[in-house]
């Protein structure tokens, strides 16, 4: 039995012009499973006096024709795994990511949850599609532990790589386990694809985490009103930018979302540092 998208110990059973037949053991059938009992090493991907009867371990893969194929080269993930993975190109029908193989592995827009562009590093798991072909997804909560070794009140790390309107936001904490931040705990719609530090609000009973941001938000209101002050402060004590602003522009500017820069210019004219005018901001 041949698994797709597995590394296996195959054994070369017989030579032809193009390569090398591979052939295994009797194996259990899974998802991933082959109609062939045989799969070509190319004489291109062999390594100098490989010969009939050789045994070696081999990942499964497919050429550019989408036909099974052995290599030596073992790429950062396999079938059920997660890895980090560049993106080199962009199309029309989905992203192409760079995995080590000649052929790219291609991660289809249903199964992304933001827009991603060339050059980003993704979090993505290794699946079989429908096709019978490799394909990555950025929804990996199936591919994501629930033994996170954290307890309530530890500070987290981890990688926000879905939002769903239901239940909140989804982490994969040290991009291996599986974390939540609950809906309520954000003040606003998060981007899929940036990293959070959150605090362990609490451990349900199967190990998965609930995170909350309350105490990172305030900290980082902080941080913001610093950037605005600075700003203010290098523009001679006032700048065209208030609430009515355009997000986009208040993103170029100053680096933050237009709700943070809202709360931070709330916060700075509370404690009676800025003025808010039609016209913009101005140091009181």
């Amino acid at each position: 039995m041949i698994y797709l998208g597995k590394r296996q110990k195959l054994t070369a059973s017989r030579e032809t012009q193009f390569g090398f037949y591979l052939s295994g053991p009797d194996l259990p059938k899974t998802e991933s499973s082959l109609p062939v009992n045989e799969v070509l090493l190319p004489h291109g991907l062999c390594p100098e006096g490989f010969k009939k009867g050789d045994t070696a371990e081999v990942f499964i893969s497919m050429d550019s024709e989408d036909r099974p194929v052995a290599t030596f080269d073992v790429p950062p993930l396999e079938l059920g795994g997660i890895a980090r993975l560049t993106v080199k190109a962009v199309t029309k029908i989905g992203a192409f990511l760079d995995w080590g193989l000649a052929k790219d592995l291609f991660l289809p827009y249903r199964e992304q949850t933001h827009t991603v562009k060339e050059g980003d590093s993704l979090l993505v798991g290794l699946y079989v599609d429908k096709s019978g072909r490799l394909c990555a997804t950025e929804r990996i909560y199936p591919y994501l532990s629930p033994d996170a070794p954290y307890g309530q009140g530890a500070w987290v790390d981890g990688l926000l790589y879905e939002y769903v309107p239901n239940f909140g936001a989804f982490v994969a904490i040290d991009e291996k386990y599986q974390g939540l931040i609950p809906k309520k705990e954000l003040a606003e719609e998060p981007e899929a694809g940036v990293t959070v530090h959150g605090r362990v609000a609490r451990r349900l009973p199967d190990g998965k985490l609930e995170l909350s941001l309350k105490d990172l938000v305030a900290r980082q209101m902080g941080t913001d009103a610093d950037v605005i002050m600075e700003k203010l402060e290098g523009a001679g004590g006032f700048l065209p930018f208030n609430d009515k602003t355009a997000p986009e522009l208040i993103k170029e500017e100053f680096g933050m979302s237009k709700n943070a820069f809202k709360r931070a210019i709330g916060g700075l004219y509370k404690e009676r540092k800025i003025e808010i005018t039609e016209k913009g901001i101005k140091k009181a």
